[in-house]
């Protein structure tokens, strides 16, 4: 809601809270929809402002709200320059040879962080941005990078692997650019020969930063972010400390980036819908010590705010539980508790 002069209200206009003369008497009440004849009346009582909805005011959930705030709206316009910026270094060194510095991707990466409080502001904006088609492989590296500065805080990693574990968001699928965008997005299910050539990216990426000299784990989280914990994973099947540890947790944002982010033929996986994903395999092909306390961090933010369950009932969060983290305690507009890890047939289907 905002307050604007009486002089600058317009017919239309929905009032956010009641309006009272100077004597404190109810003039006009909150969510009226201003005619003419309410705004003179206003001036013939003197009335000097009003509080008026905005269209933040009518979203219903979260993350509508974070879409209409004014953060957000600074934020998409720095993305959009700095996303730019990007997709022409990286192509530049894709087409040409052209050189490009990690201080100049480390200047994109603070242009960006400079424009957010913290790191859970950070996730909720990339999850309501929407790249176009043409854009989609170099966001999807650009967001793993902001991604990265956000995890590593929660890891508690140094400075020097902060720095280092970003770096890596920028460049580990920049073996995707030599990929054509219609397989690499390509909605229906790949044949086996499609799928080969996806997994090819791993060892083209290597192959790409190799003659740059780069830091190792830069290299390697290029060559492994797709090996897993339990072996399954290519291109080599490594598993356990076999792959690097920044590799490691690259995968992670990797599949975290893909999740939550909007694309041209899907909407966003909410928080909770994003760990049950995780849960079911996540614990086996990925490094647990390193997976949970990301997603339990997570889960902890959304304490507090309401769900729409798939039964139409609407109900707060009131406690997560840490053994499932997908599946927390709920507590309904009349007061009856819900424990979603006892009730298999109950799911969030979306967050307020």
């Amino acid at each position: 809601m905002r307050k604007y002069a009486t002089i600058a209200l317009k017919p239309g206009m929905e009032l956010g809270e009641d309006v009272h003369t100077h004597q404190n008497e109810l003039l006009i009440p909150a969510r009226t929809v201003l005619t003419e004849a309410h705004i003179k009346k206003m001036s013939n009582y003197s009335i000097m402002c009003a509080t008026i909805m905005e269209p933040a005011d009518y979203a219903t959930t979260h993350f509508e709200k974070v879409r209409l705030s004014d953060g957000f709206r600074t934020f998409e316009f720095v993305y959009q320059e700095c996303l730019s910026s990007y997709k022409s270094l990286m192509m530049g060194y894709i087409l040409n040879g052209s050189p490009f510095t990690l201080e100049r991707l480390m200047e994109l990466y603070h242009s960006i962080i400079a424009r957010v409080p913290n790191g859970d502001t950070l996730l909720d904006y990339l999850y309501n941005m929407l790249p176009s088609e043409d854009d989609l492989t170099h966001a999807h590296c650009f967001n793993s990078a902001l991604i990265a500065g956000v995890f590593a805080k929660w890891l508690n990693l140094s400075s020097e692997d902060t720095q280092l574990l970003i770096q890596c968001g920028f460049l580990y699928d920049i073996g995707k650019l030599k990929l054509p965008d219609e397989l690499i997005w390509k909605t229906d299910k790949l044949t086996e020969a499609e799928f080969n050539h996806i997994k090819a990216h791993t060892i083209l990426g290597f192959r790409l930063l190799e003659p740059l000299k780069l830091d190792k784990h830069i290299t390697n989280a290029a060559l492994m972010h797709h090996e897993r914990y339990d072996g399954s994973g290519y291109p080599s099947a490594l598993h356990g400390d076999k792959i690097d540890r920044f590799a490691k947790y690259i995968a992670i944002i990797d599949s975290y980036e893909a999740m939550t982010s909007a694309r041209i033929y899907r909407g966003t996986m909410h928080q909770f819908k994003m760990i049950a994903n995780f849960e079911k395999a996540g614990f086996i092909t990925y490094d647990e010590t390193l997976l949970r306390p990301i997603l339990s961090h997570i889960a902890s933010t959304q304490m507090g705010r309401k769900v729409r369950l798939n039964d139409d009932r609407v109900a707060d969060i009131i406690l997560i539980n840490q053994k499932y983290l997908s599946r927390p305690m709920l507590r309904t507009e009349d007061g009856y508790l819900i424990d979603l890890a006892s009730e298999p047939s109950l799911e969030i289907e979306a967050i307020f």
